[in-house]
């Protein structure tokens, strides 16, 4: 006797292809993606999109966390790390003689970023609007890009 894995043709035999199958297609693609895995979703909170540019003077630092106020961010750098979090929660109750209606939600989220050591920790600026985070963080003057010396030659 042997075992065969038994699989549900959720669409029947509408599609038959050597070259293509449907099942497998969503399959693979759907329940096995990243997105259920934990790569963009651990479970508890969201990881926010994240955007890094490097300038002749400085970095900054784009950070998608929509839903936010100012006073539910915690920033710090520690030991070399930008970290950043942020927790959120709200609740509703509306009562009536007939019914009660309540709602609540709860959104929190934390990234670090290794920082470069040519970074100024005093020189950092945070700031927070339309659900963007961003952040300037100034490179020290050995780190800045230095234009050229132009030697005449004679």
């Amino acid at each position: 006797m042997s075992l065969v894995k038994f699989r549900s043709r959720p669409f029947g035999d509408l599609i038959r292809s050597n070259f293509f199958d449907l099942d497998d297609f969503f399959e693979d693609r759907v329940w096995d993606s990243d997105l259920l895995k934990g790569r963009f979703w651990n479970g508890k909170s969201m990881i926010p999109a994240m955007n890094i540019k490097e300038t002749d003077n400085d970095y900054e630092i784009e950070l998608a966390a929509p839903g936010f106020d100012k006073k539910d961010f915690k920033v710090t750098i520690e030991n070399g790390c930008l970290n950043i979090s942020a927790e959120k929660s709200t609740s509703e109750e509306e009562k009536d003689t007939n019914y009660t209606r309540r709602e609540f939600s709860h959104n929190s989220f934390e990234r670090s970023v290794k920082l470069p050591d040519t970074i100024k920790d005093d020189a950092v600026n945070a700031k927070y609007n339309d659900g963007i985070l961003r952040f300037k963080l100034a490179k020290k003057e050995e780190a800045k890009k230095k234009k050229p010396k132009v030697i005449e030659v004679s």
